[in-house]
């Protein structure tokens, strides 16, 4: 009988720790009612209930959720049916509003991204949709949390993940699309071969001007060397006239001081004259002015023999 009534305490007061003692874990918050009223939060750590009276009502995770919109079939303002799937991300920063604001936030979050999606598609044509997802994302976020902020609930972000048109369309757009691509592969293609013929232009162009200069540097340099030969001939010439200027003038001087005067050197002159005419055939051709000279050739002569 006594075990029975110890089992009976152990488990009373078993179940009295269990409904006291409230063990919340980390980023994560209690709703606490006390007689069925909101009575305070319950914050991560040990807590302490008063059993029967307080009741845990729902607890709330504080951390970034994220819901998943069913994919929507919407009508553009040119009347064409594209699916739209989209994402949300959101966060309760109010628990005592995410508890008694709306019955679930969830469900209301999903209900306004559907509407404000309708909305905004329908004022948008299929290109404007297709190219304007960041647009949609951006006017659902701002719908989203002018609705979520008396709920407690913050919209964190709105991602547009897939937009589908209809496969008649699609299938259209793809064709459209190898068009444009190949228009584009012609025209690069085109262009490559344009700037081709350019660069081999120029280039045949440079090496043309390069040839030219190089035959002009070849001209100049050859003429330039032609005048400097020519130069070193004539001082050559001139350095050698005025040698044999020079060795004529020491000869003459030579004579001179031995004695001689002009009618010796005329003797001498004819003398070798004569030995140049003894051969049989030269010819010596005498100057007028020169005769004048003969009628004293024999006594010059016998000034020389005398002489010797």
């Amino acid at each position: 009988m006594g075990a029975t009534v110890a089992i009976i305490i152990l488990i009373l007061v078993i179940v009295f720790v269990a409904l006291t003692v409230k063990i919340v874990p980390q980023q994560r918050v209690a709703v606490v009612e006390r007689l069925g009223k909101y009575n305070r939060l319950l914050t991560p750590g040990l807590n302490i209930l008063i059993p029967i009276v307080d009741q845990v009502r729902v607890h709330h995770d504080l951390r970034v959720q994220q819901a998943n919109v069913p994919p929507q079939t919407v009508i553009t303002k040119d009347n064409v049916q594209v699916k739209i799937d989209t994402i949300i991300f959101y966060q309760v920063v109010g628990p005592e509003q995410a508890t008694y604001g709306i019955s679930d936030y969830v469900y209301g979050v999903r209900n306004i991204s559907t509407a404000t999606m309708r909305q905004i598609i329908g004022k948008l044509e299929l290109d404007e949709t297709l190219s304007g997802r960041e647009k949609i994302s951006s006017e659902i976020r701002i719908a989203l949390d002018e609705a979520t902020e008396k709920w407690g609930v913050r919209i964190e972000r709105v991602e547009v993940i897939d937009i589908q048109p209809p496969l008649d369309i699609q299938e259209s757009m793809d064709k459209q699309m190898k068009a444009e691509r190949s228009k584009r592969a012609i025209v690069l293609e085109a262009e490559a071969a344009k700037q081709d013929m350019i660069l081999r232009a120029e280039g045949d162009k440079q090496g043309k001007i390069l040839k030219a200069e190089g035959d002009k540097e070849a001209r100049i340099r050859q003429a330039e060397g032609l005048r400097q030969a020519q130069e070193l001939e004539a001082l050559g010439q001139a350095k050698a006239i005025q040698a044999i200027a020079e060795a004529e003038k020491n000869r003459i001087e030579l004579l001179r001081s031995a004695g001689l005067d002009e009618n010796v050197l005329a003797y001498r002159s004819l003398e070798t004259l004569s030995e140049i005419s003894k051969g049989p055939a030269n010819k010596i051709f005498i100057p007028t002015k020169a005769i004048e000279t003969l009628g004293s050739i024999g006594a010059i002569g016998e000034i020389f023999r005398a002489k010797e």
